[in-house]
């Protein structure tokens, strides 16, 4: 549990902005605060996360990392939006697995932004690996 009284300003906005994802928080996407100082997102696979087969739906998948990027995105103090979104699905996720997304800037422009993100277990397994560029809107206001 993340006690939000303990958290820098910027913290405190990217916490509000997994909040106020409600399609993220509609899945149970739960934001979590690394060593570092940095978020990341957690999903605890449910079987509504799930397809025919009973394996994560690749757009869960998708979700998970086009949130976490934008979030990386936003510990910059930026605010975009996605222009594109490629995504690598290495191995299937089965049912009851989590999830954890390792987002990471890769260009920082003044107009658009680059981003990948892993999605792995939690022994490092990679499930999917996914690529995006997003529009800068603007600047985060704190």
């Amino acid at each position: 549990m993340i006690e939000e009284d303990k958290l820098t300003e910027r913290q405190k906005a990217l916490m509000s902005f997994f909040h106020q994802n409600t399609f993220a928080e509609h899945m149970r996407a739960e934001p979590v605060l690394d060593e570092n100082g940095s978020f990341h997102l957690e999903l605890s696979v449910e079987e509504h996360h799930t397809n025919l087969y009973n394996i994560v739906h690749g757009g869960v998948l998708m979700t998970l990392a086009d949130t976490a990027m934008g979030a990386a995105c936003l510990e910059l103090g930026k605010k975009v939006v996605t222009m594109q979104l490629g995504t690598e699905f290495l191995h299937s996720v089965p049912l009851t697995e989590r999830i954890i997304t390792r987002a990471r800037v890769l260009h920082d422009g003044r107009r658009t932004m680059s981003c990948e993100c892993e999605l792995l277990s939690r022994e490092g397994k990679l499930f999917a690996k996914a690529h995006a560029t997003f529009y800068v809107l603007g600047q985060l206001e704190e």
